[in-house]
């Protein structure tokens, strides 16, 4: 058997479909308010607190309304928030308690089969957080060009990007006290990457450190798509979520065959 034999039968799908069966009956309520999360924000700031700031200059020079300003920076963070609890917290606890992992590895699955499969389900997740966020930014006028459309694929590489470093990083994590420093680095990466205000307010020092944080490249991908913004730029931000998801996978399924397979 090959290298890539003993790692990957090519049966993905049947983790796929079994985490979809489990979610459907014990995450409904979990879902359903994470898909709500974003947009309080949106009301509650980008038209309480936007009617008082008016318009917001983005990075790329364009004046545009506060809400249309936070709004992508939202349907990014919709995007990471779906796809990191799906493959932090859930992986955790199918690693450490449910021994999950440990069963479908005695089948002829491979790491990677696991590892590509639950991606796929926290892929899943982030990605129905931002359609559903994508349609209320259309009804309520915040989509300003048609390349709001190439958004849901950016999106989609964000919730891929994150479900990828999330699964990599708590396959190495051994307590629950340990899974709240995922929180921890969550927190103040939304409140930081230029999500609610222009990342202009900073000294250049600090600019230099938010732009190398992956929500940066998220919100930036993602505003200039929504608002009509393009520059070459955007394909750094790209390239950066793709790298992303190779470190993940490759990093999760070594990880995957040291704990099981060894």
């Amino acid at each position: 058997m090959s290298a890539l034999g003993s790692l990957y039968a090519r049966n993905a799908r049947s983790v796929v479909y079994r985490g979809a069966l489990a979610s459907k009956s014990s995450n409904a309520v979990v879902i359903i308010s994470g898909f709500f999360e974003p947009i309080f924000y949106l009301l509650a700031l980008g038209f309480g607190l936007g009617s008082l700031i008016g318009t917001v200059q983005t990075q790329g020079g364009a004046e545009v309304p506060y809400a249309a300003f936070i709004a992508p920076a939202l349907l990014a963070v919709a995007a990471m928030n779906g796809a990191i609890f799906d493959s932090t917290w859930n992986v955790f606890f199918k690693i450490k308690y449910a021994k999950l992992y440990e069963g479908m590895l005695a089948t002829t699955l491979g790491p990677l089969d696991v590892a590509l499969g639950e991606i796929t389900l926290a892929l899943s997740r982030g990605g129905l957080y931002a359609i559903g966020f994508m349609i209320v930014m259309q009804a309520l006028g915040l989509n300003l060009a048609w390349t709001a459309l190439l958004a849901l694929p950016a999106v989609l590489l964000i919730a891929f990007g994150f479900a990828a470093i999330g699964m990599a990083i708590t396959s190495y994590l051994n307590t629950f006290q340990q899974m709240d420093w995922i929180n921890f680095v969550l927190l103040p990466m939304f409140l930081f990457s230029a999500t609610l205000y222009p990342i202009t307010v900073y000294p250049e020092p600090v600019q230099w450190f938010v732009q190398a944080l992956p929500l940066w490249h998220g919100v930036e991908l993602v505003r200039g798509l929504t608002t009509g913004v393009l520059s070459p730029l955007m394909l750094v931000h790209v390239l950066y979520y793709v790298v992303m998801v190779v470190v993940g996978l490759v990093f999760t399924t070594r990880r995957l065959r040291v704990l099981f397979l060894s």
